[in-house]
């Protein structure tokens, strides 16, 4: 049994895929190894700064936000009190906390795997900044680590020929769905439209609410819908007033529904009590929310993006990243119920190929590779991106 440190941005309750596949992780590795979290106080609510709970300490360093990027000076400190043997699993998504990890490791002479979730684009007054700090620090930090851990093949070949990692560095492990989200697919209520019978399609996005997600988009879509449809936004983050705000400027009213965040048995029940699923972001690792609502046999439409095409292509509809388009696939859902029941088939039978066991054991594999950790049920790593 060995020390992890999971080093992570943000935890929740903090509201985000990013976080709730480190609490995953965290939580399918602790039976065999001493796991702990390495994260900020952002979001966290009222949870303590140091809380150990099934297995997993969760080590939480006061910090403050700026321009989107947490800013922990106290966070190296737990790293330098860790054993050296300990592995450094680094989950990145967001600016400094990579390099903190990283000088970190060089200090110490140790190595770590760098677990690479979105290449973020630049939002902000600060924005004109971040090709320049991915340029000359962060490709330094992919590059020294010694295994970078990607959601796909090709945010694999993303990493190599972007930031020049060598293939050999690089392991693709997806995100998972837990077990709990698995619903029996459900036949379409009606042989017709909705329309036809005046019962509106529910429609249910799930996620933070921020500019990636970009569900301003969703919105002017709903704008545009001739079929009769509710949209249910789960989810909470900075850009939620100037959403209700759209909402109301376009005439949506009941139409939309800002359901804030919900964990748990709520985030569950909202699947359960949703006809479809909708995501309308600019860019994604490997969403999340999709594989839940897949494993919850909802049909999925996603904008026709990176994360999200390779997930969903095939499976449920993808559409442009424009209004119109995103628009004229939610009529198509809304009005054709045989089509919602093929492809809550296709999402029910593509969910059960993903687990948060298998994602762990892929982990461990790679552990065993790079830090020499042998566990009872690793095998050799396969499936290196390139």
């Amino acid at each position: 049994m060995r020390t992890i440190l999971q080093v992570t941005p943000y935890y929740p309750p903090h509201l985000g895929g990013l976080e709730r596949v480190v609490q995953h992780l965290a939580h399918e590795l602790a039976p065999r190894h001493r796991v702990r979290v390495v994260t900020t106080t952002l979001g966290a609510g009222g949870s303590g700064r140091l809380a150990t709970a099934d297995g997993v300490t969760v080590r939480r360093h006061r910090a403050l936000e700026l321009a989107h990027t947490p800013l922990a000076p106290g966070l190296p400190g737990s790293l330098l009190r860790a054993p050296r043997s300990a592995v450094l699993h680094l989950h990145c998504a967001h600016a400094l906390l990579p390099e903190l990890v990283a000088l970190t490791a060089r200090l110490r002479g140790q190595r770590y795997l760098l677990h690479f979730h979105l290449d973020v684009d630049a939002s902000g007054p600060l924005g004109r900044l971040l090709p320049l700090y991915k340029k000359h620090l962060f490709g330094r930090v992919l590059r020294g680590a010694a295994a970078v851990a990607v959601l796909t093949e090709a945010q694999g070949e993303f990493v190599r020929a972007t930031y020049r990692v060598p293939a050999e560095r690089i392991f693709v492990v997806p995100n998972g769905v837990g077990e709990e989200y698995f619903m029996a697919p459900r036949p379409a209520s009606r042989p017709a439209s909705r329309a036809e019978h005046g019962e509106p399609l529910r429609l249910l996005f799930v996620g933070r609410l921020g500019a990636q997600k970009n569900v301003a988009r969703l919105l002017t879509a709903l704008s545009l819908v001739r079929e009769p449809v509710r949209l249910r936004v789960v989810g909470d983050g900075e850009l939620r007033g100037q959403l209700v705000e759209q909402a109301a400027r376009l005439g949506l009213g009941e139409r939309v529904e800002f359901a804030g965040g919900l964990l748990g048995a709520e985030l569950l029940d909202a699947y359960a009590r949703a006809d479809a699923f909708v995501l309308p972001s600019d860019k994604e690792g490997m969403p999340l929310a999709v594989l839940e609502a897949m494993a919850a046999a909802l049909p999925v439409l996603a904008t026709e993006v990176p994360g999200s095409a390779e997930l969903v292509r095939g499976v449920g509809l993808l559409a442009a990243p424009e209004p119109a388009a995103l628009a004229a696939a939610i009529d198509r859902l809304a009005g054709d119920a045989e089509l919602r029941a093929q492809l809550a088939e296709r999402s029910a039978e593509t969910a059960r190929r993903y687990s948060w066991a298998a994602v762990a054991e892929r982990v461990e594999q790679i552990y065993d590779a790079v830090f020499g950790i042998a566990t009872p049920t690793s095998t050799a790593p396969t499936g290196a991106a390139g």
